[in-house]
């Protein structure tokens, strides 16, 4: 890839923002203006909604997760300024977008040069999660994004600037605070080593070794403790007013008390491997990789062999992804890939960099690999995934906005049976879904014990709002594995929504509503003593 003219533009930072913004806003267009999301809709959304009317860092309209507030408050400061509506969260999370592909071309550019830093931004903006997440009022990409910018300050050996960025990623997400931790054991590593031949793998050694030198090491060293000190702030002010520390009971057992299982963990280390070296189409790009680095040799240019990212800024980049691998194994409940977002451009750069180096058309390799992912938006894996990886999410939004709508208009006054997140957005309308809110009747799930208990007390309720709780593929090869099915239940929470026929087998009544979307359906049931009320209500108008 050559770019004489567009290069010197490149190196002026405002204009550099302005170009991605600009890209990431007209990709993300017809997406603005859909209601909230999930996790979005569920959590994130309410408790940046509490800041803005009652100025409280505690969320009260939903039980606190105890996660750092810098997105809630971010989100709360533009609803301020502009107008609080899903087209204004969605640009202000596209702001957050922007500056995140920002540090990840000015990370790529400092390790290695501007044809690999485009390159790695445009595969990292165009990599469905990344895409995805882009608009979603969710922590975790800002949190990716902030620790981009710190690595760009670490290994340029800002300390100062590196200190900041890593307080504030940690500000955004509790999790980011693994990056800063991981390299300080590793510096402390290489503080510890004696032999000189292993000193190459640290940034910065010197081969005297003198106490000046170490001195300044473990300032360095001291450093990188220093982002935990807000986050330990933050959990403090969060124990003062909530008493708990780590969110509330339920979400720490969730997250932490119910993962710490060896099986479990070495499950779920094979998810994070397959989500850093091959979800979504990313194989492509680190199979490319591998084959050139196994087969070709270095090219060269006039001034000699082209360079490759140096190795002590390759161990930064492994310490990171290692450190994020192992940590999400062992914690977090759900093996989401978001969780995984400050990892994978680090592989995307390291891959792209190789690329450059070993192969002479590699814009067309990474050409393919831009095609390949943008086809993942709108195409789903031959296996279960979570909807927020992709365009599925729309799928879902659309679905639920049809059934809500359909429900509202004709059941204004019935209770109904649904499930979370479903629950919310019917009985909350500032999410976007419906005009006034509805009584709920509230279940787990869509599950064959869920269903058979909701039968037992089916008087209280006069219509169902059944959905897919989770994609599955038709048909789901990986479910006929018994043990992996059995695997997925005990440890991940795996379950099969009943489809609409089979609820109403169990429920009564009938479907008078139903739509389904590559994989996602929702449904409305209307039961027969609801029927009878429906029609009273009919007559007395």
């Amino acid at each position: 890839m050559r770019f004489p003219r567009l290069l010197p533009l490149l190196r002026l930072p405002p204009i550099l923002f302005a170009v991605i913004w600009l890209a990431v806003f007209l990709l993300h267009a017809p997406l603005l203006r859909l209601p909230y999301f999930w996790d979005g809709a569920g959590y994130y959304i309410p408790a940046a909604r509490d800041l803005l009317l009652t100025g409280s860092l505690i969320p009260h309209s939903t039980v606190s997760n105890a996660h750092p507030p810098l997105v809630m408050a971010w989100l709360a400061l533009w609803w301020k300024v502009v107008g609080y509506a899903p087209l204004v969260t969605r640009t202000t999370m596209l702001v957050v977008a922007a500056f995140s592909l920002f540090g990840v071309f000015r990370l790529a550019e400092r390790v290695a040069n501007t044809p690999v830093a485009i390159a790695s931004t445009l595969c990292t903006a165009l990599y469905p999660v990344f895409f995805a997440q882009s608009s979603l009022a969710q922590v975790d990409l800002a949190a990716a994004g902030l620790t981009f910018w710190a690595l760009s300050a670490y290994v340029e050996g800002q300390a100062v600037a590196t200190v900041l960025w890593f307080a504030l990623a940690a500000s955004a997400k509790e999790t980011a605070i693994l990056a800063p931790l991981a390299l300080a054991g590793w510096e402390t590593i290489g503080l510890l080593t004696r032999k000189s031949w292993l000193r190459k793998l640290w940034l910065d050694r010197s081969d005297s070794g003198n106490q000046a030198s170490n001195s300044t090491r473990v300032r360095r060293i001291a450093s990188l403790f220093v982002p935990a000190l807000p986050l330990a702030l933050w959990y403090a002010y969060h124990y003062a007013h909530t008493g708990y520390v780590f969110g509330n009971p339920e979400f720490f057992r969730y997250n932490v008390a119910a993962t710490l299982s060896p099986t479990r963990f070495l499950l779920a280390l094979a998810m994070r491997v397959w989500q850093v070296l091959g979800y979504l189409h990313l194989w492509l790009l680190t199979l490319a990789m591998a084959l050139a680095m196994w087969m070709l040799p270095p090219l060269r240019d006039p001034n000699g062999e082209r360079r490759r990212i140096g190795l002590p800024v390759q161990m930064v980049f492994y310490v990171v992804v290692l450190t994020y691998v192992i940590a999400m194994a062992l914690i977090g409940g759900a093996v989401l890939a978001r969780y995984m977002l400050p990892a994978v451009p680090l592989v995307i750069i390291l891959s792209v960099s190789t690329l450059w180096r070993r192969l002479s058309i590699w814009s067309v390799v990474v050409a393919c690999v831009a095609v390949a992912f943008v086809a993942a938006w709108f195409w789903n894996p031959p296996y279960g995934f979570s909807p927020e990886d992709n365009l599925a999410y729309r799928d879902y939004v659309v679905l639920h906005e049809d059934g809500e709508h359909f429900l509202e208009a004709r059941y204004p006054m019935a209770r109904v049976l649904t499930a979370w997140p479903a629950s919310d957005e019917i009985t909350r309308p500032w999410l976007g879904y419906i005009t006034r809110p509805m009584r709920v009747v509230r279940i787990e799930n869509f599950s064959l014990d869920e269903m058979i208990s909701a039968a037992d007390f089916r008087s209280n309720y006069e219509a169902a709002l059944i959905f897919s709780t989770k994609y599955e593929p038709s048909p789901a090869r990986w479910d006929r594995w018994q043990t992996w099915t059995e695997l997925k239940s005990r440890f991940f929470g795996f379950h099969r929504d009943l489809p609409p026929a089979a609820a109403v087998r169990i429920l009564g009544g009938h479907v008078v509503f139903s739509e389904q979307r590559q994989g996602q359906w929702v449904a409305v049931i209307e039961m027969e003593h609801g029927e009878m009320q429906n029609a009273e209500l009919t007559m007395q108008r």
